[in-house]
């Protein structure tokens, strides 16, 4: 009996780990773990507070203060409180940019969405060389910005561009449109080179979007008599409403801040009549060196850009939850 005893105790201090090494061991594991993953999250944190936390504070700052090219020299920024605020809102423009800057962004984001979900839903069906198509409609979205305005200036010239010599050579049609001259003209025009750099972008997001839906739903539905556009409506966009708030809303963002596409086709006019807030802001801060008003414009930009982000957060939250 004993021999059993001494037996069984020996089996079960083998068996049983001690308690204290083990309980050390897995909070060594553990810290050497959280370590890790801090070491892997710090560059990023430390790329995001240089490259967009400071700028941002920086802007927010300048647009309280008198920041002027002087203020390179002797460091002096006075506080002005709210003043740059209330002259670029009294500026005799403000309004026509604040309007033009509403008419572009619509436009844009309605041009953009609107065919880009088009093309995704046509490249949804799949067909022979359906990926080389898909991949040259990229092609506006890689090239740069400058260059891309660059073609666009030369499409829409009055005289020699390629635009006005097809309409031209239409029989029947006496059209020569002042494209960027005409003040009635040049902000459709802008719009319109805007939608055609952003297409691919929507395109790309909601092919994606629709690539993840179940072709069980729509097998499903056609048993019920879903198809065409009653798919669409009961499959289809409630599936894609996740994807369509992120494009919506990043599109919106973007667009807001969009600078080069107007100062590369007309420069703001004829006239400020694509003159927008970001256009504007830049005029104010690197043509008439008033730092201070031109952090003002950039700040009520994002102040736009946040009411538009969370008000429409809100409102696609309440439909999802009815």
């Amino acid at each position: 009996m004993a021999d059993a005893s001494v037996g069984s105790t020996s089996v079960a201090s083998r068996t049983a780990p001690p308690a204290s090494e083990p309980a050390g061991r897995g909070a060594g594991h553990k810290l050497r773990t959280r370590l890790v993953e801090v070491a892997f999250i710090v560059p990023a944190v430390v790329y995001l507070v240089l490259f967009f936390g400071y700028p941002v504070v920086k802007n927010v700052l300048m647009g309280f203060q008198e920041y002027t090219t002087k203020t390179f020299y002797t460091g002096e920024a006075p506080w002005v409180g709210l003043s740059n605020y209330s002259a670029v809102v009294g500026n005799a423009i403000f309004d026509r940019t604040l309007w033009n800057t509403v008419l572009f962004t619509a436009g844009s984001i309605v041009g953009q969405f609107a065919l880009g979900l088009a093309i995704a839903l046509f490249f949804h069906k799949r067909f022979a060389l359906s990926g080389v198509l898909r991949s040259l409609i990229l092609l506006p979205w890689l090239i740069p910005m400058i260059a891309g305005t660059a073609v666009w200036r030369w499409i829409l010239d009055t005289d020699n561009g390629a635009l006005n010599r097809i309409l031209s050579a239409i029989p029947g049609l006496d059209l020569n449109p002042n494209w960027l001259t005409s003040p009635q003209l040049a902000l459709v025009a802008v719009i319109g080179v805007n939608i055609w750099l952003g297409i691919p972008f929507n395109m790309t997001i909601l092919y994606g979007g629709l690539q993840e839906i179940p072709e069980e739903l729509y097998e499903a539905g056609a048993l019920d008599g879903a198809t065409g556009w009653r798919a669409f409506r009961h499959i289809t966009w409630p599936m894609l409403r996740p994807v369509v708030t992120v494009v919506l809303v990043l599109g919106v963002v973007y667009t807001l801040k969009v600078l080069d596409v107007i100062l590369g086709l007309t420069n703001g006019g004829p006239a400020n009549s694509t003159q927008t807030i970001s256009t504007f802001s830049y005029d104010m801060s690197f043509r008439q060196f008033d730092f201070g008003q031109g952090a003002a414009l950039g700040n009520i930009l994002i102040l736009i850009s946040l009411v538009f982000a969370v008000v429409y957060l809100r409102i696609n939250r309440k439909a999802v939850d009815e």
